[in-house]
């Protein structure tokens, strides 16, 4: 007698032909394989750490609000009544939601031929474009609410990098010490963190092998007791230093339509429908707006001449 096992193990090495379009005509697969492929995340969730659910198109939002009370605290008696004291809310603020999305269609042709292979680089393109834009207009809004600046000397030594990130750094706690930052991320340009981690290289001061982000490629890397990140979609001539837990965040929309699918926490919703032109339409999309909360939670730092 034949013996079964439960649950049905996942389909293991290349996917015939027919398992492709049984993959395509489920959207959950379709989502889940989306999650899967991209490694290239939103820098702009990164960034803007923060997690807002947008309501009818938009979202309101206080900004400026300080993380102390006015008064600071007293001693109490034993039965004694405690001091009280008001707290100031932030001014209020708005921002609409922007739906950016894109679709392809991958016929039974390419199917055949490319196999899986064809199918992942059609989610990779619409996936990668919706990142790309989300990110450029994430990224163009921190540049124009953040526009404090340090002046720094070229980073030509890990010694220039490390006093300047320490100078910036205290500079902007101690001029904001009522909202009680602390800056401690550094986004870069492609450009710009191939320089950095050259100097980091030629110092001796990238730990070896796994640890090394030259090495393994992962990002973001922790060096210095700051975190490094890049991206593609980080563009200008000033590196950034910022607190991203108080920098702001991503509002993101649920329209609640039945026909698209998200997995777990990628944004991306995803949506697959079979055509009579022997293909089959795919498309992919998020509803979201960035929020800036605090502009003073980060700085460019000028003359690195990086």
């Amino acid at each position: 007698m034949a013996s079964y096992t439960y649950p049905v193990a996942r389909p293991s090495g290349a996917l015939t032909t027919e398992q492709i379009h049984l993959l395509l005509r489920n959207p959950l697969l379709i989502a889940k394989r989306v999650s899967t492929l991209v490694d290239q995340r939103f820098i702009s969730d990164f960034l803007l750490s923060g997690r807002y659910t947008a309501e009818g198109g938009g979202i309101f939002y206080e900004t400026g609000e300080e993380i102390f009370p006015t008064d600071g605290s007293q001693s109490v008696a034993p039965g004694g009544e405690y001091p009280k004291t008001i707290i100031n809310d932030g001014g209020m603020a708005s921002a609409k939601t922007d739906k950016r999305g894109l679709e392809t269609d991958i016929t039974d042709e390419r199917i055949k031929r490319g196999a899986l292979g064809a199918v992942d680089r059609a989610l990779n393109q619409i996936v990668n474009g919706v990142i790309r834009d989300v990110d450029g207009i994430a990224m163009s809004v921190i540049a124009s609410k953040v526009t404090d600046t340090f002046a720094s000397s070229a980073w030509t030594s890990i010694d220039n990098v490390v006093k300047a990130l320490a100078a910036a750094k205290a500079e902007r706690e101690d001029l904001a010490l009522g909202l009680g930052l602390d800056l401690d991320t550094v986004a870069l340009s492609g450009a710009q963190w191939a320089k950095v981690m050259g100097l980091f290289a030629s110092a001796g001061v990238l730990p070896r092998e796994d640890g090394n982000p030259i090495v393994n490629g992962q990002f973001p890397t922790n060096l210095l007791g700051y975190t490094w990140v890049t991206s593609p979609h980080i563009v200008g001539s000033n590196p950034m230093l910022v607190d991203r837990v108080q920098l702001g965040g991503m509002a993101d929309e649920d329209l609640g339509s039945p026909d698209y699918t998200r997995s777990g926490d990628f944004n991306v919703e995803t949506y697959s429908q079979r055509n009579k032109t022997d293909s089959y339409t795919v498309r992919a999309r998020r509803v979201v707006v960035p929020v800036v909360l605090e502009p003073h939670a980060g700085l460019h730092i000028t003359g690195t001449t990086l």
